[in-house]
């Protein structure tokens, strides 16, 4: 099975991909709105879900490993084949969680092949999974967030808690050190 795949992305940009590791080209489908960030004949990594059938296989790639997370959490979801699930990644980790969260039924049927019924099958099952899991990451977290968290949890807190946390904090904040400072605080440690 493959998990990842670093190396150069073929100047062919139409979906699928095809990613050039050591002379052997894979043919790799992505999310579309991924199509607008590659650069064409650059080293890039992808992390893959291997899809097998009786008759096929086939390849999905991902820019991050949270959007290959909430894919393979996708899956589960009885009538959910891969290329509806590829679809839905295409609207963003964020949008994802917060629609489920929220039971917004509109953002998952504007999806095509995506009725009302699949829909509310996916904010059921996915809102247990997600909210039985707290210590899922599936955001993305870059820079001084990124950071900010990394210190925390080497602490003990919980990434769920930590973000909590954050959403508290004062703008005025300027500095990493200051954030932590009073996210301990919040935190109650």
């Amino acid at each position: 099975m493959i998990g990842k795949l670093t190396g150069i992305i073929d100047s062919n940009t139409r979906n699928p991909l095809v990613i050039d590791v050591h002379d052997v080209g894979y043919v790799v489908r992505v999310p579309e709105r991924y199509l607008t960030r590659i650069k064409p004949n650059q080293k890039h990594t992808l992390f893959i879900h291997t899809h097998v059938r009786e008759d096929a296989l086939d390849l999905y790639g991902f820019a991050t490993p949270q959007e290959l997370a909430l894919f393979d959490l996708l899956l589960t979801v009885s009538g959910i084949g891969p290329k509806t699930a590829i679809s839905i990644i295409d609207r963003g980790v964020e949008a994802i969680e917060s629609a489920v969260r929220k039971s917004d039924v509109d953002f998952f049927t504007d999806i095509p092949r995506l009725g009302t019924k699949n829909a509310q099958k996916i904010i059921i099952e996915l809102k247990s999974k997600l909210g039985s899991s707290k210590a899922l990451d599936l955001t993305n977290d870059t820079g001084e967030t990124k950071q900010i968290i990394d210190a925390l949890t080497s602490m003990g807190f919980d990434r769920y808690e930590i973000r909590e946390a954050l959403k508290k904090l004062d703008p005025k904040d300027i500095s990493i050190e200051q954030k932590i400072r009073h996210a301990l605080k919040l935190l109650g440690r």
